[in-house]
């Protein structure tokens, strides 16, 4: 197998590049920052279209992955791998034996986890081959759960901010994107007496949220003008910009994709339509708090890490107030609220 480190790379600490033709793998893992202690992200596996697209998502993934662990107030850096490939046909023990290679390379510099198209049982097949490895089933298992709950609490904050109150009952909201958290969340809202209206590129999942949660399915590209309180991203990141912003009917974004601006600038074009934003790696950090409550000293305790989610509702207010106060965009002041810990 070919690896391939550059270290100090576009202001990154480290970034590997793997490859190893006799198993069609290719990876890259990005270490943004280990000032806060070992950078901890998942690992996602998707059909991107060019090494030079994989690139892009893994370096903005890892940055907002410092960002993340800093502001849920743990001492852990921001990392982030990415492997190219089909997660439904392209998946093996021998990719994965590959893909725990270029971790271990990094001799500890970065624990990697689940992410979009990886589930807890590929993780264990990447533990068997290296120690750097979070979200077992064994231990804290799938955070697909907590990075839901982090977002339901997130989302009624910023519904508190848009419409006076925390309720989502009767509220309509948009969901993009089905896989392990948005099915999740779509619990959270049903429960709770949401009007739900779902897209996703895969049918089977469009057909359980229809079936399980009396869900209404619009194609991937309608999401943009549905009629809602509420959009709430929870796909691919770079979906807000300057070409489907001023198509939102909605009051409200809230979700848990990663990376949901395409620009930093994209913020105001919310801002001016007038539109509450709850900055993504503020609202979706559930998950990594419970992975991270894995390599707690004390052991994990699923409680502990569930009450440590619910406090995302209090720094999602908390952001709001300081984008307010400061008459900049929320994920402006996003960023400040987690540079605090990195500047300290």
């Amino acid at each position: 197998m070919e690896i391939i480190k550059k270290e100090n790379y576009q202001g990154y600490e480290t970034v590997l590049f793997a490859s190893d033709e006799k198993t069609n793998f290719k990876a890259i893992i990005a270490v943004h920052s280990t000032i806060l202690g070992p950078a901890l992200g998942g690992c996602r596996m998707w059909f991107y279209q060019s090494e030079e697209e994989a690139l892009t998502d893994v370096l903005r993934l890892a940055e907002g992955m410092t960002y993340k662990n800093s502001a849920m107030g743990l001492n852990l850096g921001g990392g982030k791998a990415v492997i190219i490939g089909d997660p439904r046909t392209d998946k093996s023990a021998e990719l994965f034996a590959r893909f725990a290679e270029a971790v271990n390379a990094l001799g500890g510099k970065y624990y990697t986890a689940e992410d979009v198209g990886i589930t807890p049982q590929d993780m264990l097949e990447v533990y068997k081959h290296t120690p750097y490895v979070a979200g077992l089933p064994a231990k804290s298992g799938d955070p697909s759960p907590f990075t839901a709950y982090g977002v339901y609490m997130g989302m009624k904050a910023a519904v508190e901010k848009a419409f006076g109150d925390t309720s989502l009952r009767g509220k309509k909201v948009a969901v993009q994107g089905l896989g392990h958290v948005g099915i999740y969340l779509l619990e959270h809202l049903h429960q709770e007496g949401a009007e739900l209206i779902v897209t996703d590129i895969f049918e089977d999942r469009i057909n359980e949220a229809v079936k399980r949660f009396n869900a209404r399915f619009v194609k991937p590209d309608q999401i943009y003008d549905v009629k809602a309180d509420i959009f709430a991203p929870c796909a691919l990141g770079a979906i807000l910009n300057e070409n489907t912003i001023p198509r939102l009917q909605v009051k409200v974004v809230a979700g848990a994709a990663n990376n949901q601006l395409e620009k930093l600038t994209d913020g105001k074009l919310l801002e001016e339509r007038g539109i509450v934003y709850a900055p993504d790696f503020i609202i979706n950090g559930g998950g990594v708090i419970n992975v991270a409550e894995e390599l707690n000293p004390e052991g994990y305790d699923k409680n502990r890490a569930k009450a440590k989610v619910a406090t995302i509702y209090d720094k999602v207010k908390e952001v709001l107030a300081l984008a307010q106060e400061q008459k900049i965009t929320p994920q402006e002041a996003a960023i400040i609220y987690a540079k605090k810990r990195l500047e300290r």
